[in-house]
Parts: structure tokens; C-alpha cells; sequence
């Protein structure tokens, strides 16, 4: 992800990385530990590759997960909203901060095996606990949401008019810095008990993958504006 904004950090300066995040308590996984990676590649390459993610947090001693865009910056996700969200509120209310769980998830195969219990997806994914603050520096409230747009669609935030102060004014950002980080990933096929092998059952991976159309024109854009380069390049 792109590098850590200069703007001030109301939580304190992050520590200076490392190539692998610290395991925890709540990082290590109660099955499959072999799975489980804990290095920033990994990680940053899930992140990055990704723009939908998972938030979940307590609402009224209630468990929540709101689907929502993210943008990474460094060793920051941020997220947003309107001003009068909860979870933004929230952020913003609570003190000292939110605490939030944010995953994200690629789907890379469906492995079908050849008994029903060991069918499964091979996937990559990345969890991610901590306290979420709310961003009220201007100046990294805007790389903030240039962040987003690009998490997207890479350069699209140089290409569109940016966010004017009313819009700054309806939006709110909070910010979730990555200490406490954990990914997953499976991989190859169905592990079938060795009494299965012989069943007249297909097995094997069907690979999934995103795939992006044609981009298709809004009905009233100016004629002669071509599709930008990248744009086409999805």
C-alpha cells in the first residue's frame, strides 16, 4: 500500500515496521494453524488486491458487520461514511476509540471433494483487530478518501473532481491501524480420506476469479472523452 500519510496522527507515531506482524491471542486460529501467515507481504498483497471489506463492531452490546469500501495507506486501512453513521459515530463518541474487527477475502477456488465434510474454498484472507479512531485532520481526511477512490481503481482520484467542502463536511473517516493482523490462506485440492479415493466422484478445484466488462459510458458524458488508460487496463 502506499506510504504512511504525514498528516498528524492524534493516536501517537506507529511503530517503525517490521517484516512480520506479532502473533496474539486473538491472531492465532483455532484450526488449521498451518494456514495462518503473519508476514506484511502476505498481507499487503491480500489488502491490496482487495477494496471490499467486513466491519464488525458492538452496537448496544450487539454484534454488527457492515459490508463497506476500504483504502490502505501503509500501516492504516481507513474507512467512510456519513457523519451520522454508527459506527462513525461511534468512533468519534467512545472513548478511546472504537473497537473493531475488519476482514477481507478473496475467493480464489471451490474445492469439491469427493465426500460432502471435505469439501472447501481455497482463499486468501486477512483479519484485522484494533481500535478505530475517527480522522479529523483535513489534510489526511483527504488522502483518506483519495486512498479509497484508488483502492478501487487505481489513479481514478487524480482523474475526478475532489470532494469540495460540503462533501468533506457529510463525510466521516475512521482510521484502523494494522498491529494486531493475521492472514489465511488454503491452497491445492481436496484432501479426501484414503477409503474415498476410489468413489465414482469427480474432485477436484474449479478456480474462481473477478472478472471486470466492457466499461460502459454514462448516458450524458461528453462525446469524444475516451476510456482512460487505467481504466482499460482492468
Amino acid at each position: 500500500m502506499a506510504t504512511t500519510p504525514a498528516a498528524e496522527q492524534t493516536t501517537g507515531p506507529a511503530a517503525e515496521p517490521t517484516g512480520r506482524y506479532e502473533p496474539t491471542v486473538r491472531t492465532v486460529p483455532s484450526r488449521s494453524r498451518e494456514r495462518a501467515r503473519y508476514d506484511r507481504e502476505t498481507v499487503h498483497s491480500i489488502l491490496d488486491q482487495a477494496y471490499l471489506c467486513h466491519l464488525g463492531f458492538l452496537r448496544d452490546g450487539a454484534p454488527v458487520v457492515l459490508p463497506t469500501l476500504f483504502g490502505g495507506v501503509g500501516e492504516t486501512l481507513y474507512l467512510h461514511g456519513s457523519t451520522g453513521s454508527r459506527p462513525l459515530l461511534a468512533a468519534r463518541t467512545t472513548d478511546p476509540g472504537l473497537p473493531v474487527c475488519v476482514t477481507v477475502t478473496h475467493v480464489d477456488g471451490l474445492v469439491l471433494a469427493r465426500s460432502a465434510f471435505h469439501h472447501s474454498l481455497n482463499y486468501r484472507s486477512v483479519v484485522v483487530h484494533g481500535t478505530a479512531y475517527q480522522v479529523t485532520d483535513e489534510a489526511e481526511r483527504r488522502l483518506a478518501l483519495d486512498a479509497l477512490v484508488d483502492q478501487v481503481v487505481p489513479g481514478r482520484s487524480a482523474d475526478s473532481r475532489p470532494a469540495d467542502a460540503k462533501e468533506l463536511a457529510a463525510t466521516a473517516v475512521i482510521r484502523l491501524d494494522l498491529a494486531e493482523v493475521s492472514a489465511k490462506v488454503r491452497t491445492g485440492g481436496p484432501n479426501d480420506d484414503a477409503e474415498d479415493l476410489t468413489l465414482p466422484y469427480w474432485a477436484g478445484v474449479v478456480p474462481v476469479a473477478p472478472a471486470y466488462g466492457t466499461p460502459e459510458p454514462a448516458a450524458d458524458l461528453t462525446p469524444g472523452i475516451p476510456v482512460p488508460d487505467y481504466l482499460a487496463a482492468l
